[in-house]
C-alpha cells in the first residue's frame, strides 16, 4: 500500500500559526493579541496631549525600572529594597517632569542631581553595607539607560509636530521589532551575537533594517511629504540600528543574570522594558536628527 510522505520540517517552518507546533505558536497569538489591545490605548495617549503621553512615559518608566532592578540585581530584596533604589523610582519621575516643562537642559541637571542624593544615602549605608557603591553604579546606570533616555520622547512630543514624529518613530521601531523577530524566527540561519542573544541572527537582523527602511518610506509619503528622501533614509537607518543596538544591550544585561525575559508583564512579549528596549537607544537619535538635521 502507497503511504503519502509526510509534509517535511520547512514546510511547517512558514507557518506562522501552524497549532502543530504547539507552545510557540500560542506564544505568538498573544503576542499579537497584547499588542492589538494595546494599540488603541497608545494612539489614544499619544493624540490626546502632554499630559496624557507624559503620564504614559511615566508609567512605562516606573515599570520598566523596577524589571531593570529586578535584573541587575538578581532578584536580591535587600538590594532592591535600598533607600538608593527607591529614590531611583523619584528621580526617574521628576526628570521626566523636567523634560516637560523645562526641556533637555533641566534632564542632564536632574541626571546630575540624582548621583548626589544617592551619594548623601551611600554615607548612611555604607557602615552596614560597604558594597553600597555598586548599588550606587546600577542605580545611575538605571537611571541613564531609562528615565533619561525616555525623556527624549517627551522632548520630541514637545516639538512642532511633535504628534507625528512620535508616531512616526513608533511605526519604524515596532516594524522592525516585529520583521525582525519573524524573520529570525523562520529564516533565520546565521547567529548575530550568540554571546549575547542566542536567538537573534542576521537575517533577522537584515530584515529588521529593510522594514525600517518601509515604514519610513511609507511614513514620507503619507505623512511629511516635505521630509528630504537622502536625509530621511539616514534617520530610518540611524533609528533602525540604534534600536537594535538598544535591543542586544539589554540582553547583555539579562544574560549576564540569567534572565530570559524582563518580566511576564505583557503576555508574548515579556516585560516593559523588552518591549520599549529598541525604543529607548532610538530616541535620542531621532531627537537629534529632529531638532539638528531636519
Amino acid at each position: 500500500m502507497n503511504v503519502a510522505s509526510a509534509p517535511s520540517k520547512s514546510f511547517y517552518a512558514f507557518q506562522p500559526f501552524n497549532f502543530s507546533n504547539g507552545a510557540s505558536d500560542l506564544v505568538h497569538l498573544k503576542r499579537w493579541i497584547t499588542g492589538l489591545v494595546a494599540l488603541p490605548f497608545l494612539i489614544f495617549l499619544v493624540y490626546f496631549g502632554q499630559v496624557s503621553f507624559f503620564l504614559l512615559i511615566s508609567l512605562a518608566c516606573i515599570l520598566s525600572l523596577w524589571e531593570y532592578f529586578r535584573i541587575v540585581f538578581n532578584g536580591e530584596r535587600r538590594l532592591i529594597s535600598s533607600a538608593i533604589v527607591w529614590w531611583g523610582y523619584a528621580a526617574g519621575l521628576l526628570i521626566l517632569g523636567t523634560a516637560l516643562v523645562y526641556g533637555l537642559s533641566g534632564v542632564a541637571l536632574l541626571v546630575a542631581f540624582n548621583l548626589l542624593v544617592a551619594g548623601f544615602f551611600s554615607i548612611f549605608i555604607f557602615k552596614s553595607n560597604p558594597q553600597v557603591g555598586e548599588i550606587i553604579q546600577r542605580q545611575t546606570l538605571g537611571i541613564v539607560y531609562i528615565p533619561m533616555l525616555l525623556s527624549f520622547l517627551v522632548l520630541i512630543r514637545r516639538q512642532p509636530d511633535g504628534v507625528t514624529w512620535i508616531f512616526y518613530l513608533l511605526g519604524i521601531i515596532f516594524a522592525g521589532d516585529t520583521i525582525a523577530y519573524y524573520v529570525g524566527s523562520y529564516l533565520g540561519r546565521h547567529k548575530l551575537n550568540p554571546a549575547v542573544s542566542p536567538g537573534k541572527t542576521i537575517e533577522g537582523a537584515v530584515g529588521g533594517l529593510a522594514a525600517n527602511l518601509l515604514a519610513g518610506a511609507v511614513g514620507i509619503i503619507f505623512f511629511l511629504p516635505n521630509l528630504s528622501w537622502p536625509k530621511g533614509i539616514a534617520f530610518f537607518l540611524a533609528c533602525g540600528i540604534a534600536g537594535q543596538v538598544g535591543d542586544l544591550f539589554e540582553s547583555e544585561l539579562k544574560r549576564a543574570s540569567s534572565i530570559k525575559d524582563s518580566s511576564g508583564l505583557l503576555p508574548g512579549h515579556g516585560g516593559f522594558l523588552d518591549r520599549i528596549d529598541a525604543l529607548l537607544f532610538a530616541s535620542p537619535v531621532a531627537y537629534f536628527f529632529i531638532v539638528f538635521i531636519f
